[in-house]
């Protein structure tokens, strides 16, 4: 049952004709396919999208995969929600429909066309982007008209460098769309192409980085080339420009995601992390650190772990006093993941400097590493944690548990 629907009286039933006969919970969406069944939007598409080609009840094949919204269903159902409210039940909303594909491929059209004024371009392209800001079936309506492609030729074209607003608004709704394997090598294989970008990695407007910086991780990540994503993070201005983003001093939630995801992108370049040392970003991350959203943080962390697999990497991070304390402190405290990369963070830096041992003893790591080799955290986590214990050992202080005779009982593997 729907969270919409929880917690209910033990005495409601939901009438079978609201209930999607694919999942068997209350529809949120209803919409009629080609042969006339009604089914709930997510329940068909799923079914679509993993290859079946008939009716899920009548099982005659599917010749068109027109979705139709069922208006008169949702009000019925709207009106049931409502009539037992008392029960526990709530309305379901008004769901968005899709945009208009043949409105969507107009606009495309309007915004690509050289013959049209300037003025209906950026209308169209405005447009495209409120569709693309909406929702997510609207992008991917957008994607399937080919938006991606057309508009790469709008932000690319010479004619349009004159004109910033039609490049800024193509590069915003490209900033929010996912770019196909062929799309990215239109990008990462063209030089200039990926030095004007770099160029708008220093604009003015944070708006205008922060698209750029979204673009750039979508054609390195998307890329599989490994010469063509090393020649485009062999500029020092593209880390320049992401740590810029990073350090952007007022609160901006957007910037930091974007920034954070395109930095991991660039590090997992391996030959060119050195520059990332560089440009600043050990600072950036040690100061952004507390800030970032948990999927965030775990991709700060897994940075953090990267750079410090190279020397300038370890001594930059060695250098700043907050570094330990916040890797101990994050041990067990955001997620898995977010705890294995900080304890390979901590394993790197306490190998290369011995001196940062102590500092891990003070700052509480052996008690957050029994509890973590004891915990259900990934076998990763625990081998690193292990490691870390081992390297550690010297620097156990003399009234610590793991000097005791107790020791001997715990989970720790010995070694």
């Amino acid at each position: 049952m729907p969270a919409s629907l929880q917690p209910l009286d033990v005495g409601i039933q939901v009438p079978y004709h609201f209930r999607c006969p694919i999942s068997l919970e209350l529809m949120m969406d209803p919409v009629i396919i080609g042969t006339g069944q009604t089914y709930d939007r997510s329940s068909i598409e799923s079914w679509v999208a993993t290859g079946n080609t008939t009716c899920p009840v009548t099982r005659l094949p599917l010749t068109d995969f027109t979705l139709i919204p069922n208006h008169t269903l949702r009000r019925l159902i709207q009106e049931w929600c409502v009539a037992n409210r008392s029960y526990g039940v709530e309305r379901i909303p008004t769901p968005k429909q899709p945009a208009d594909p043949v409105m969507v491929q107009s606009l495309l059209k309007q915004a690509s066309s050289v013959s049209n004024t300037r003025h209906a371009r950026l209308s169209a392209l405005r447009r495209l982007r409120g569709l693309a800001r909406d929702s997510d079936k609207n992008r991917l309506v957008l994607s399937t008209q080919k938006a991606c492609e057309i508009l790469l030729d709008v932000l690319f074209s010479e004619t349009n460098r004159n004109s910033s607003d039609l490049t800024h608004e193509s590069l915003a709704i490209l900033a929010m769309l996912a770019l196909s394997e062929t799309e990215c090598l239109l990008v990462s294989s063209d030089p200039d192409r990926i030095s004007y970008l770099i160029s708008l990695l220093s604009h003015s407007s944070i708006d205008v980085r922060v698209n750029t910086a979204a673009l750039l991780e979508n054609v390195v990540t998307g890329t599989r080339s490994p010469e063509l994503r090393a020649e485009i993070t062999s500029h020092d201005e593209i880390f320049d420009g992401i740590v810029g983003i990073l350090d952007y001093p007022l609160t901006y939630p957007r910037a930091l995601k974007i920034g954070i995801k395109a930095l991991f992108a660039f590090c997992m370049v391996k030959q060119h992390r050195h520059k990332a040392v560089e440009a600043g970003a050990v600072e950036a991350l040690i100061d952004r650190l507390p800030d970032f959203e948990k999927c965030d943080a775990e991709r700060a962390l897994a940075t953090v772990e990267l750079l410090c697999r190279i020397p300038s990497g370890c001594v930059a991070f060695a250098s700043n006093a907050l570094t330990v304390p916040l890797l101990v402190k994050v041990i067990l405290k955001i997620s898995d993941r977010a705890t294995e990369y900080a304890a390979g963070a901590l394993l790197s830096l306490c190998s290369a400097a011995e001196w940062l041992e102590g500092e891990a003893v003070a700052a509480g790591v052996l008690t957050q590493l029994l509890l973590l080799v004891q915990s259900d955290c990934t076998e990763r986590a625990k081998r690193k944690a292990q490691m870390l214990l081992k390297l550690l050992r010297n620097s156990w202080p003399e009234n610590s548990i793991m000097n005791s005779y107790d020791f001997g009982c715990s989970d720790v593997v010995p070694f």
